[in-house]
């Protein structure tokens, strides 16, 4: 049997954008794969604990007998397992490009965008939405030069910035409601905001974004369990 043909699972929960990642690669791919869900806030399954030992994190795809973990690693695993509808630039500098800024916005824009919900005091959250608008500024200038006039950062096709990024939407969504903010916006970010809707309306994604009120219920869930917990 071929390694393409090998039983996929996804080891995940609804709300993480980052195994929204991997379910959408797998979408783009055409891949049947089997999500397992995992209910962290009651303790993590014995098969997660067994499947990533180190980080002991979803996501986690199970690939026959193997198992990959950390969603953009499992992401460019995927694309290089089945080679259709590429996810990655062929280009090597359009791919460092894409890395690039999915790694700021691993580091440096999503954590931001958290921090917005969890500041404590004014200051600490003007300074939080401060630095997400400064980001989406970067990416909307970063949008014009890696979509080429065309739809998406993959430009013709949701590619892997496209997936980064987009999977984030459904969060960025839950700030501006929480907040009362609209961090994407015409004035700003216009393009940026044509293509938030291209993205959560495609097929590969529109089943796995969660709905937003759905989402910001279970952000007040864990807000209050973080606020809830002694600190040490």
């Amino acid at each position: 049997m071929a390694k393409s043909d090998a039983a996929v699972k996804v080891l995940g929960t609804w709300a993480s954008p980052f195994v929204m990642r991997v379910r959408v690669a797998l979408n783009i791919k055409s891949v049947a794969y089997e999500f397992l869900q995992e209910r962290l806030w009651e303790g993590k399954s014995e098969l997660l604990l067994k499947s990533n030992p180190v980080h002991r994190k979803v996501p986690v795809l199970i690939h026959g007998d193997d198992t990959i973990c950390e969603s953009l690693i499992i992401v460019q695993y995927i694309d290089e397992v089945w080679p259709s509808a590429p996810i990655l630039p062929s280009d090597p500098h359009e791919r460092a490009t894409a890395r690039f800024w999915a790694a700021y916005l691993d580091d440096k824009w999503f954590p931001s965008l958290r921090a917005i919900g969890m500041a404590e005091g004014e200051d600490a959250r003007k300074a939080a939405i401060g630095q997400v608008e400064e980001g989406l500024m970067l990416l909307e200038e970063a949008f014009g030069k890696c979509s080429q006039g065309q739809a998406f950062f993959g430009k013709d096709q949701i590619g892997y910035l496209d997936i980064t990024f987009g999977c984030f939407l459904g969060w960025l969504r839950v700030t501006e409601k929480m907040s009362g903010i609209k961090l994407l916006n015409e004035i700003n970010t216009p393009d940026l905001l044509k293509w938030a809707d291209r993205f959560c309306n495609d097929a590969a994604v529109k089943d796995v974004m969660p709905e937003t009120e759905k989402l910001a219920e279970f952000a007040k869930m864990l807000r209050g369990r973080v606020r809830a917990t002694p600190k040490s």
